[in-house]
């Protein structure tokens, strides 16, 4: 296939594509959807409004045309996305797609994972913020408990996924779990990402004083374990990481507040009403959904693709501070994906 290869304003390729398959959630993490804005009565987009599964896939097609190489599919939570199975399926069979993952809170893994396995699934991202009871209960806003979660990891990893943990950590909050998650997940052969709390969206109650830094974990587990740096020289990857002395096993750190990583980002976002959205921080998306459902022809939306990657100059974590990220109107991290 002739691929077009796309740089913005910085010379950053588009090679990662986040697919957003439905805007729900059956979680209420206060740093993504707290209850106060996301209650029980909260309207979430009628079916006609998403994108069907021919659409996306459609979408990909041309944004692999484009040089995207990676598509992770995220929500909302999208394994209430019905019938996830086949959109796994179709996205495999396309061209230039050379690895597929999906992030998701667990909660539904027994239920779809062997389906999503057989279609072609490989990658899990599985959010788990803390192992004490009451703090996953609270953090979560439905009072889930971990084990629960831990059950479906274990089935999943059964399966022969390739897992990797993702866990927010808020100063004051979960903190304390730092250390119980690190040995948990590292007798279970299985990558512990921690990222810090970002601004994302608008009404997470975001703040300095709420971040733990990548340094202050690393000094945390360094009084434990022997950790030494796991070079993984992916362009684009935004995630550092250590191995474990001894083992094979990662931790991995995401730091988009102490340690920008906006000069390397090469992440294109689509809503699952179909907006492409160019920053996690983007306060504004392009409504591509119009133009697919307008009778769009291929070529048109991938001149209009491309000229939105070409004219990007989004940077905001290297722009951040406390004026804007208070100040700064953007899109909710639920409706886009992490």
């Amino acid at each position: 296939m002739n691929i077009r290869q796309l740089t913005d304003t910085l010379s950053r390729p588009v090679r990662d594509l986040r697919l957003s398959v439905t805007d729900r959630c059956n979680f209420r993490c206060a740093y993504c959807m707290p209850r106060e804005l996301f209650g029980d009565d909260y309207a979430f987009m009628p079916r006609a409004e998403l994108l069907t599964f021919e659409e996306m896939s459609r979408l990909v097609r041309l944004f692999t045309g484009l040089g995207v190489q990676k598509v992770r599919l995220t929500g909302g939570e999208p394994l209430l996305r019905k019938n996830l199975d086949e959109l796994v399926r179709e996205i495999g069979t396309i061209p230039g797609v050379q690895d597929m993952g999906l992030t998701t809170n667990g909660l539904l893994l027994g239920q779809h994972a062997e389906a999503l396995y057989q279609a072609g699934l490989r990658r899990l991202n599985i959010s788990l913020d803390a192992l004490t009871p009451s703090i996953f209960g609270q953090l979560n806003g439905r009072g889930v408990q971990p084990q629960h979660i831990l059950k479906q990891i274990d089935y999943a990893q059964s399966l022969g996924f390739r897992i990797k943990i993702n866990m927010v950590v808020q100063k004051g909050i979960n903190d304390e779990e730092i250390l119980p998650m690190a040995e948990y997940f590292r007798d279970k052969g299985i990558t512990l990402r921690f990222i810090e709390f970002m601004d994302a969206g608008s009404g997470n109650g975001w703040s300095y004083d709420k971040v733990v830094t990548q340094a202050e974990i690393l000094q945390q587990l360094q009084s434990r374990y022997e950790l030494v740096p796991a070079e993984h020289n992916i362009y684009g990857e935004v995630a550092s990481y250590y191995r474990y002395r001894g083992t094979r096993t990662e931790v991995g750190f995401i730091t988009s507040v102490s340690r920008s990583f906006c000069s390397s980002c090469t992440r294109a976002r689509l809503s699952s009403d179909g907006k492409l959205y160019t920053c996690l921080f983007a306060s504004s998306g392009y409504d591509l959904r119009q133009l697919v459902r307008g009778g769009a022809a291929d070529e048109e939306l991938q001149d209009v693709i491309a000229d939105i990657w070409e004219h990007r100059t989004d940077r905001y974590s290297d722009l951040r501070t406390a004026h804007t990220a208070a100040s700064c109107r953007r899109i909710g991290m639920s409706y886009i994906g992490g």
